[in-house]
Parts: structure tokens; sequence; C-alpha cells
């Protein structure tokens, strides 16, 4: 089993990388690896390790890292670890720091996806775990909520079905617009073929859930012509609609079924305005962190290189697609409740 990297050795690598790459360029091995014990031997200052059991070439092994790590042994006799296995678990941890010390001579944290690691660590015990649920009272929370209300709405829904039949090069306005008033004429004599029909003949994504778009409000859904969406809003439950044109071909939908705007009150949904609030919290500080961290940074763009790269767009989704640096990974897990920042 793969053993994470400690935090704190995951910032000293951070610090190293920033060291190394000034000017974009890439060091020496020689210089790498001397910038590298220098960093480490630095890393006790950088977090609270413990008390100090072993050095590996200026490499700290604490003893906050030695117990946890020890507590994941099982005794071979009684309820603690004898001195032999505390041993084990020493050299083992010992072993991990030779690893590492590689790993830096080998530049494997110029690799993106490390450095992604390191930044999220970086990002927990820097920014995200100042902000903790307690920080914020019930009056905050909710002078939030009354200044916010529509974000806590589930606004009015309707169920789509859709046949879309496209113009293009084998299939032309008027051939399209036939086929789609021959289906919806099938329809017509029974609407309960619909998925039958949809799975056959439409020719978009939902062809393969049998034109079941799904409930969808007024502000649309990704891949969704806002036509479709308008005219679907006009309609009554159960109702087939005439045969349409949008931007894509004719469209033939049927309204399948509604759902009522629903208000919430404050106390129903204190737990998403307090994850609202504390994400708000959360983006301010990290902007404001790496602002700093610009302030001192010597950065050069080369935008000649930039502009030849050509960069295909990422098929959307869904709404929680994230395409901007400011939603951070981190950030979004905070939301999602699958990561920790700080204490609760």
């Amino acid at each position: 089993m793969r053993t994470p990297i400690p935090a704190a050795l995951a910032f000293s690598i951070a610090l190293f990388t920033l060291g190394c790459n000034e000017e974009g360029g890439q060091a020496a091995d020689g210089a790498k690896t001397t910038a590298a014990s220098t960093t480490a031997k630095s890393t006790a200052s950088v977090a609270d390790l413990g008390e100090v059991l072993a050095s590996v070439d200026g490499i700290t092994v604490g003893s906050k890292e030695f117990e946890e790590m020890a507590a994941r042994k099982q005794p071979a006799e009684g309820d603690s670890l004898s001195m032999d296995e505390k041993k084990e678990v020493l050299d083992r941890l010992i072993d991990e720091k030779l690893l590492y010390k590689a790993a830096l001579a080998k530049g494997l944290d110029q690799d993106p996806k490390v450095q992604k690691v390191m930044v999220n660590t970086l990002l927990r015990e820097e920014v995200y775990s100042s902000v903790r649920n307690s920080d914020f009272t019930d009056e905050e929370l909710q002078a939030y909520y009354e200044a916010h209300k529509d974000d806590f709405v589930v606004p009015e829904k309707v169920q789509i079905k859709r046949i879309l039949i496209k113009v293009d090069d084998d299939t032309d306005d008027a051939a399209a617009k036939a086929k789609a008033g021959e289906l919806r004429g099938q329809l017509k004599k029974d609407s309960d073929r619909f998925k039958e029909l949809a799975a056959k003949n439409s020719e978009d994504p939902f062809r393969r859930r049998g034109g079941d778009v799904g409930f969808v409000a007024k502000t649309g859904k990704p891949g969704l012509d806002d036509g479709v969406v308008a005219k679907a809003f006009e309609m009554k439950v159960g109702q087939l609609s005439e045969v349409f044109k949008t931007d894509e071909g004719y469209n033939v939908i049927l309204v399948a079924n509604k759902r009522e705007r629903v208000e919430r009150t404050f106390q129903q949904m204190k737990g998403s305005v307090l994850r609202k609030v504390k994400n708000e919290r959360l983006k301010d500080l990290y902007e404001s962190y790496v602002g700093k961290q610009r302030e001192g940074a010597k950065i050069t763009v080369n935008e000649d290189k930039l502009a030849v790269v050509e960069v295909k767009s990422a098929r959307r989704i869904g709404p929680g697609l994230m395409l901007n640096p400011k939603d951070n990974p981190a950030i979004k897990q905070v939301d999602g409740k699958k990561l920790t920042t700080g204490q609760e």
C-alpha cells in the first residue's frame, strides 16, 4: 500500500519546487539535491512534527508521524508495541524519507499530478484549516439566507420527453420536418410509444434514455436548446407539442410531469446556508493567499507559444463542471462534504 506524503514534507517539496523553477528552467541534478537537502532541514520549522526521533540527511522524522504509522501496527503481544516493533516502524519511515529524497533528485516534483497533491495539502494547512463551522453565528447565517432567498428555492420544473430530427448533410430541411411530422402522427395515436420511437429515431444525447430529458427548470439544462425549454413551460402535463424547429433541427416534445416552486424556511436550509457561507469565506481566503504569493513571484508568460496551443472545447456535462481555476477542487470537495478543512 502506498503511504501518503506527510503534509509537512509535501510543503517542503513545494518550497523546493519554487526554488528550482526560477526563470522556468530545470536545475542540474547536483543543485537540485542540494536544494532539496536545504529545504528538508527547514521542514521542522514549517510544521510541528513533535519530538525528533531520527534524521535522514537533514530530513526530520517526528514523533507525530511515527505515532500515526505505529497506531496502524498490531502488537505481537499485549497492548503496546515492543522496542523492536517500534524500530520496525521507524525503519519504515526512514526508508520513506530516503525514497522521498530519491524522488526529488529525479525531479518527480515536476509532475503536474504531484504538484496538485502538494497544492491541495498546502491549502488545507495554510488556508482552509482556519475556517470552522463554529465561526458562523446563527444571526449571520439567517442574514445570509434573507439576502439570498432565491438561492434556496426549489424552482418550478417540467419533465420533458423529446425527439429531435437533425437538419444536416444527410437530411435536408424538408426531409427532417417530414420525418418529425410522421413521428408526431404516431405519437398522437399512442403517446405511450414515445420511449420506443425516441430510442429508434431521435438524434440527441437523450436518445439512449428513450428521449427522457428529465426535470428541467426555466434556466435550462446544458446541451438542451432553450427553445425546447420555453416551449415545454407553455404546455400542460400530458400534452404533445406540434413539430417545431430549433437550431439543431425539428423537435417533438411531450411534457410528462411538472413540479411546483417550493420555498423552504431557514431552519430547513440551515445546513445549505452554512455550506454556502463557508465556501464564500474559503474562496476569499484562497484568493487572498494566492494574491500574496503572486506579489513576490517572478512570472513570465510566453504568449507566442500559448497562441499556437490548440485546445478543443470540453464537453459540458452539467452545471457543476468546474472551468474556472478559482473553483479549486479542494473548495468543491468542501461543498460536497468530502474534505475536512477544519474542526467542526
